[in-house]
């Protein structure tokens, strides 16, 4: 019930109170928070990243087939807690949006967006509960790595007009995005 209820308030603020609440004012100068955000998150994706990688790819799992790991064990309930982990990652990222509708950037507010920042923390709340491990570690890895790369981007940008001439690479985040998602299809 908590994740579903974040999700509605966010669904509401966004879809909503938020845009209303903000049509007569100016936007919100949010660079210091922004940076601040993005760097939480770089450091957050950073962690699950190498978290999959120890515990999981490079130590025991296979990179053919790996079951749920349902014990226990030490190993297993590493890799749970990586995956809950995870799922309170994802609630942290609805921020994304909530800062979109406080910038006034309501171009950025697509349906691709919005899916993914709804559906993510459904699968990723029902993958920490009913299969946290296996294969579906994977999918969370190759997340992680993405974002590392996608918040850094974030991140410099938020920092200021001088920090742009560095992110001439910003052509090729959504090309890795959209790789990921076809190589884990």
């Amino acid at each position: 019930m908590p994740g579903a209820t974040i999700l509605g308030v966010y669904l509401y603020f966004v879809l909503s109170w938020g845009p209303r609440y903000m049509l007569h004012r100016k936007p919100y100068d949010l660079q210091n928070i922004l940076v601040v955000y993005n760097f939480v998150q770089v450091l957050a994706s950073i962690w699950l990243f190498w978290e999959a990688m120890d515990a999981a790819w490079w130590t025991r799992y296979s990179w053919k087939c790996e079951p749920v790991d349902w014990s226990t064990s030490p190993e297993a309930m590493r890799i749970a807690w990586a995956f809950y982990m995870f799922f309170l990652a994802k609630i942290s990222e609805l921020l994304d949006t909530v800062f979109f509708v406080l910038r006034k950037k309501d171009r950025q507010i697509t349906f691709l967006h919005m899916y993914h920042h709804t559906v993510m923390p459904m699968i990723s709340w029902g993958a920490a509960k009913y299969y946290p491990g296996g294969h579906g570690a994977f999918i969370g890895m190759i997340n992680s790595f993405v974002h590392i790369i996608m918040y850094t981007y974030y991140m410099m940008a938020a920092m200021g007009p001088q920090f742009h001439k560095y992110l001439w690479w910003k052509k090729y985040i959504t090309t890795l995005q959209l790789a990921m998602v076809i190589r884990v299809t």
